[in-house]
């Protein structure tokens, strides 16, 4: 039977879990971004200190949702690796929230997931250009 859901390949679940990611970004209710990571799933954001567990990751997701309240999160494209799976993001928004510079900010990234066996992401590692963030945050 073709066209059932169980004959996605896992790849095709990625792209859709992806994309539900994404949505979940774009909700802007922090706690739905939160509910795609094991419960003490982690995300290391540029070799940061890393947010773990689901209160920890909404906190992280709220930070940019507050600063960013227009915030647009486009999913660019979604890679397998090596018992990995690249989530490549565009960002965009503009900087209002509170003690915000007013700047819009356009930079793509990536994160790399290390899923867990129900589905969930139990490790992420973000990566972004932060030097051109910051210029564009600062409008410098």
């Amino acid at each position: 039977m073709t066209g059932c859901k169980s004959d996605k390949s896992e790849y095709d679940k990625m792209v859709e879990f992806g994309q539900k990611y994404t949505d979940a970004w774009n909700s802007k209710v922090p706690e739905k971004m939160a509910s795609f990571y094991a419960e003490d799933g982690s995300l290391t954001v540029n070799n940061g200190t890393p947010a773990v567990g689901r209160k920890q990751l909404a906190e992280t997701a709220n930070s940019y949702m507050e600063a960013f309240p227009d915030l647009e999160l486009t999913m660019d494209s979604l890679t397998k690796g090596n018992g990995t799976y690249r989530y490549y993001w565009t960002f965009r928004g503009t900087n209002t929230g509170p003690n915000g510079t007013g700047n819009k900010v356009d930079f793509s990234g990536f994160e790399e997931w290390t899923m867990n066996e129900q589905g969930l992401v139990q490790k992420s590692i973000g990566t972004y250009d932060a030097e051109e963030y910051n210029k564009q945050l600062n409008g410098n």
